[in-house]
């Protein structure tokens, strides 16, 4: 599978917890599809998986669409989502609070009840209209719409989240793009594409201590892949504590850590123990790490647990 497919994969495996996150989710399908009016909506995808995301999501908020396997002229498979019926409609209308008739289509606040609305909004239109370049060639992640209104809006809410996006138009398509790698990380994360997060990260750090390795001759090269690892691994526990928050509780020497760590993202092990002050050994920054990471194990394995029991 392409580096996208791999995002919209991880998307898809993404719990929907909240009816308002449902709503959030179908409103950017109805969006950032190939059309939505009186009419009602259609949404084509290459991927079964996307168009079977819209038409759960639709359901999950008592709207009921149908899905249409459609062969092209070239062999290739597309998969239309789609609802037209007139009841159907009707509800769907109501719910993002749309007549239908609008000249310019706008994104609606309202349809936003929660923090995460937001969050799956946007993960959903990525499943709609969005492409990520494999960080083996480059950073970029864009959004393609053919209308105008929407893009610009879209840029907007990402740049509110500060992923600091751009927009351009390209072939007749608006397009809300992002370059920069540790914005495209963020925004992944965001998206609940946590594993495609680590493969940018992974290859940026990579990348970098690659290009020190060339330039210092004593630099140990059959290590590299381990330490970029390790960096990698501790960095992801440091932003999950604090996305929930979790981060200021640790005890001060810890939080003194996490704090040196991301300020400081490249450097190896030893010479990120020297800029402690007074500075620390090698060995025991390895042990603050580990501590960092357990405490982020915990964290999520508490978090699983409460999710089973809600679901139970």
């Amino acid at each position: 599978m392409s580096f996208s497919q791999d995002v919209k994969a991880e998307i898809l495996r993404r719990k929907v917890s909240r009816p308002c996150c449902c709503t959030a989710a179908a409103y950017a399908i109805a969006c950032f599809g190939k059309y939505f009016d009186d009419r009602g909506i259609v949404l084509q995808t290459e991927t079964e998986g996307v168009a079977a995301f819209a038409q759960k999501m639709y359901a999950r908020c008592g709207i009921t669409g149908q899905i249409l396997r459609k062969e092209r002229a070239a062999g290739s498979v597309v998969y239309e989502f789609s609802v037209k019926d007139s009841e159907e409609i009707r509800k769907m209308l109501e719910l993002f609070g749309h007549t239908g008739r609008e000249t310019a289509l706008r994104i609606k606040p309202g349809c936003f009840k929660c923090q995460q609305c937001v969050s799956h909004f946007v993960a959903a239109a990525f499943l709609c209209c969005g492409t990520a370049t494999d960080p083996e060639k480059g950073y970029n992640i864009e959004f393609l719409s053919t209308r105008y209104q929407l893009s610009q809006q879209l840029e907007a809410i990402l740049a509110e989240h500060e992923f600091h996006p751009h927009r351009a138009l390209r072939k007749g398509a608006n397009t809300v793009y992002i370059k920069a790698g540790d914005h495209i990380e963020d925004l992944l994360t965001f998206m609940g594409a946590g594993n495609a997060a680590m493969r940018i990260m992974e290859q940026r750090m990579y990348n970098e201590m690659r290009n020190k390795t060339n330039r210092l001759s004593n630099c140990e090269t059959a290590n590299l892949g381990k330490s970029v690892q390790a960096a990698v691994q501790v960095q992801m526990a440091i932003r999950a504590l604090e996305a929930a928050g979790a981060l200021e509780t640790l005890p001060e020497p810890l939080l003194t850590t996490a704090k040196m760590r991301m300020q400081y993202p490249d450097l190896p092990l030893a010479r990120l123990a020297e800029k402690f002050n007074p500075p620390v050994s090698k060995a025991g920054l390895s042990h603050r790490f580990k501590r960092i990471q357990q405490a982020a194990q915990r964290l999520s394995a508490s978090s699983e647990t409460k999710g089973k029991d809600q679901h139970a």
